[in-house]
């Protein structure tokens, strides 16, 4: 079996790493952070000293860092993976960036005789954990069938989705976030109005569960607005980097949002009250405030 290469080893590629271990997988990793590369070395994998060195020993790389900068620099920095990256390889780009920095990232790729895939997820850590991910994929057809059963280890392999060329999978990863974000909010004003109006709120919950209403939003991030727990699935600044993105793609495409430019602001309120390392539910959190609920 071919070993694969696993750069970012964060709250999500950590178990996302493991997993391929698990199912029997050679993995050589590498992160910016020594201590998850010590427990996935641990665990059984090589050590690579830099994304370089995990091009020269695999042919199958994938990448899971936080934005567009780090997946150029782990790519195409001085150290990068296109500075030694064999010929035939496929890149995997997990990490949920810019669609117009996929594309150029492909095409390099392209130049220098290998693949690259844009293929971010949903599912945040649980999702992870349990490799039960949805995977949305933009590029070569190809490509993507050698890859899917790498793919289908870390996410629900129907949920594992084809999506088009080169960013598409970037581009479908920020209509998640945006129907995610319009979500959120919605859900945490139903649960204010409740609250509000004396009513419990984790009953309304409860009910809008067996109804038309229902929604993964409504069942984990309600169940954290209403427990007021928020520790990270998925932290709150990634959730506004993804928003930045949303937004600059809207643009590029003349696409009104009206709904998302005001998740976007109540992102921003959420960030300057230094809540960008709680989970990305914790918006809730700003709503409440703003209708005067402890």
């Amino acid at each position: 079996m071919d070993t694969i290469g696993f750069i970012g080893l964060g709250l999500m590629g950590r178990p996302m790493a493991k997993n391929l271990l698990k199912a029997g997988h050679r993995l050589i990793v590498n992160s910016r952070s020594q201590g998850p590369v010590d427990d996935l070395v641990a665990s059984g994998a090589a050590r690579g000293a830099t994304p370089a060195d995990v091009a020269r020993a695999a042919t199958c790389i994938i990448t899971m860092v936080p934005d567009s900068p780090d997946v150029e620099l782990v790519l195409d920095g001085p150290q990068g993976v296109f500075t030694a990256m064999q010929p035939g390889t496929i890149v995997i780009d997990m990490s949920s960036i810019s669609p117009v920095v996929a594309r150029r990232l492909a095409a390099r790729a392209s130049e220098l005789g290998g693949t690259m895939l844009d293929a971010p997820v949903s599912g945040g850590e649980i999702g992870a954990i349990n490799g039960t991910l949805s995977i949305m994929v933009g590029g070569d057809a190809a490509a993507f069938a050698r890859a899917k059963p790498i793919l289908d280890v870390m996410g629900n392999p129907e949920k594992v989705v084809y999506i088009g060329d080169s960013g598409a999978g970037q581009l479908c990863k920020l209509c998640n976030q945006m129907v995610i974000g319009g979500t959120l909010a919605v859900v945490a004003e139903a649960l204010a109005l409740a609250r509000k109006a004396g009513v419990d709120a984790a009953k309304v919950r409860e009910a809008l569960l067996g109804g038309f209403a229902q929604s993964r939003v409504l069942e984990v991030h309600g169940e954290r607005a209403l427990k007021n727990t928020y520790k990270p699935g998925f932290y709150t600044h990634l959730f506004a980097k993804d928003m930045r993105n949303v937004v600059s793609t809207l643009a590029e495409h003349e696409t009104p949002a009206p709904v998302t430019a005001v998740v976007q602001q109540l992102l921003h309120a959420t960030m300057a009250a230094g809540r960008g390392n709680d989970d990305n539910s914790i918006l809730a959190k700003t709503i409440f405030d703003m209708a005067g609920l402890k």
